[in-house]
């Protein structure tokens, strides 16, 4: 079954569906929860009781708000999303008749007749760049990529003539986007502390996802420059036997100054994060070795470490890397257009200029 999709994609985020589509995957569907009685607040209402004591409703939330954050997180989004698909059909039905022409012909005028044929070129290329996840023949999947560079194209086009549209039109947004509020008090950060964007960053020093989204941020920071302080927060899986150690070896590091030298050593090699090469990567980046054994040896920071994992849980982390712009949740290894687009948003928002213009990958 294909993704429903409401917005235009990133060409990457179109691949990645496109790819999932190609594999046979779906995505779980969740079930609503049960709706209180009209005369009792919200949260009181009596679920269960056990041996004459009442279980309420706000209890069971309670062992399960991570999980309820991200159904909210995913009903906010759609509705975002939705309306954003609904402010850019008026948009468009209002310069057709500015033009004095259907919103057909308008489309088919600036999208259709612009967007061309996909070549045996194009698909060649994109097969030969994702061939590894799709798994399957070219012959067998050249219908769906070349629908699907053809789509890609398509929302491309779309998304540009908008743009270029809503000023002339008066679009303005007036709801806010969903927003988490998310502590960066001790963490570790770069960039200026007053920068009109916080990109919050939860990750895993072994997890592989997180370091193919180090470039992104790296771009992220190169970009916008003092526009964004960049934080980073520990969320070490428990199913990754050497993150804990490595999360405590970064706060370690950061008491010398040393945390992103660190960071980045860790995430180009994650396969030597044993506490002794811990050891030797700090020792080669020159912090105080004999503070730094010991720092380790200790647990010093193991403490600081769970209150990471906590408030990401609270704030309806699962998994990594995890990343809050300005409060927007952003899930997985994104690329940096994904992240682009966020940014560009809140600093219009403030009214500052993005401080160079992206374009969309």
């Amino acid at each position: 079954m294909k993704p429903l999709q409401l917005l235009p994609q990133t060409p990457r985020a179109l691949a990645a569906a496109l790819i999932l589509t190609v594999a046979g995957l779906a995505a779980p569907a969740c079930a609503a929860d049960a709706k209180p009685s009209a005369a009792e607040a919200p949260g009181a209402q009596k679920v269960a009781e056990v041996a004459g004591q009442p279980i309420t409703l706000a209890e069971v939330e309670e062992t399960i708000a991570p999980q309820l954050a991200e159904l909210d997180r995913q009903r906010r989004g759609l509705v975002e999303q939705a309306l954003e698909r609904v402010v850019e059909d008026r948009i468009l039905a209002a310069e057709a008749a500015a033009r004095g022409v259907t919103v057909e012909a308008f489309l088919q005028s600036e999208i259709e007749a612009k967007a061309g044929i996909v070549t045996d070129a194009e698909v060649t290329a994109f097969y030969e760049e994702n061939q590894a996840r799709i798994n399957r023949p070219l012959e067998q999947v050249q219908p769906q990529i070349v629908q699907f560079l053809g789509q890609q194209r398509r929302e491309e086009l779309r998304g540009e003539l908008v743009s270029g549209l809503r000023v002339k039109h008066g679009a303005k947004v007036l709801l806010d986007v969903d927003r988490v509020e998310v502590s960066v008090a001790g963490a570790p950060s770069k960039g200026p502390a007053d920068a009109p964007v916080t990109l919050i960053e939860f990750s895993d020093f072994e997890c592989p996802y997180c370091s193919r989204v180090v470039p992104a941020i790296e771009e992220v920071m190169s970009t916008y420059g003092d526009q964004v302080r960049v934080v980073f927060r520990q969320f070490p899986l428990s199913f990754h036997p050497r993150a804990q150690k490595a999360a405590e070896a970064s706060l370690c590091a950061n008491e010398q100054g040393k945390f992103w030298e660190l960071h980045d050593a860790m995430f180009a090699n994650q396969r030597e994060l044993e506490v002794a090469q811990l050891k030797s990567k700090a020792a080669a980046l020159g912090l105080d070795a004999a503070a730094f054994d010991a720092c380790v040896d200790s647990g010093k920071y193991a403490a600081q470490v769970a209150t990471d994992l906590t408030d990401g849980q609270r704030a309806g982390v699962s998994g990594t890397p995890a990343m809050f712009v300005n409060g927007r949740f952003i899930s997985g290894a994104v690329p940096f257009a994904t992240l682009a687009k966020v940014i560009d948003d809140e600093l219009l928002r403030k009214g500052i200029t993005p401080a160079k213009k992206v374009a969309t990958e």
